[in-house]
């Protein structure tokens, strides 16, 4: 089984309530998910939340729209996978996150093939990202994240997940899925008020003549509106890891006071 595991959460710093922030009278979660059950070679898909009275909402909309739901602990991710997998034991989990209402299916199943075809235990478009940030694909094996789960400590490696893993190609076999052209510069991603305003846009110019726009409309919606491309682009990619690892150098240092 390949499980496909959406994490989603209500506090987020920079643009709290994104995910079900409305984009065509619908919540952002709901259309990343529209996307990406057109995904053919996930075959589950389930949303992992946080047991947050503040998280609700996620909750209850998820069984409203019958999309199977998981809660658990909010800060500690790495754990709230754990405990969504643990009980079925796939052999490999896809991993998804919420602030990416573009995802493209048809990348992510092209991730997950070249994955499977190269034997790997971890594979990422991301590693060395030629692809709009955004539409990030992370896939790896299950018995990678139990190792993960017993032996991560730093705040990142149980913030982000995959951390531990994607930082030891000398334990783990990494592989790297590259776009023949580079377009790491775009920002698709939803971490601050303009990226939100610019997916709204996307979706509203698309959406409405073609539901299962492709990365393909949106690059040629580019071309022809090119202020699409450096709307949100005074973000810096990944700031959320790179605070992540801020918090790692104070965690180390008070291991070492108390030692």
């Amino acid at each position: 089984m390949i499980l496909g595991i959406l994490q989603a959460r209500v506090s987020s710093s920079r643009l709290p309530g994104k995910v079900l922030k409305p984009i065509l009278g619908s919540p952002m979660l709901v259309r990343q998910i529209e996307r990406l059950e057109r995904a053919c070679l996930i075959d589950r898909l389930i949303v992992a939340t946080s047991n947050d009275v503040n998280d609700n909402p996620i909750a209850e909309l998820c069984q409203e729209l019958d999309i199977e739901v998981f809660r658990g602990k909010l800060d500690d991710v790495l754990d709230r996978f754990y405990q969504t997998a643990q009980p079925l034991k796939p052999e490999n989990i896809v991993r998804l996150t919420g602030d990416c209402p573009l995802a493209d299916p048809y990348l992510i199943d092209e991730v997950i093939h070249f994955h499977l075809l190269g034997g790997f235990d971890y594979t990422s478009n991301s590693l060395e990202p030629t692809y709009p940030d955004g539409l990030d694909v992370e896939i790896f094996r299950f018995n990678c994240l139990n190792i993960a789960w017993n032996e991560a400590n730093l705040p990142s490696q149980r913030e982000h997940v995959t951390s531990f893993i994607n930082r030891q190609p000398e334990r783990f076999k990494l592989g790297n899925y590259k776009n023949d052209i580079d377009l790491s510069c775009l920002r698709w991603t939803v971490d601050e008020a303009l990226d939100f305003e610019l997916v709204t846009k996307i979706y509203e110019y698309l959406y409405p003549n073609k539901v299962n726009f492709t990365t393909q409309d949106i690059l040629e919606l580019c071309s022809i509106y090119p202020e699409l491309k450096t709307y949100n682009t005074c973000y810096k990619r990944n700031e959320g890891f790179e605070k992540s690892l801020l918090e790692d150098a104070i965690y180390c240092r008070q291991i070492l006071n108390n030692n």
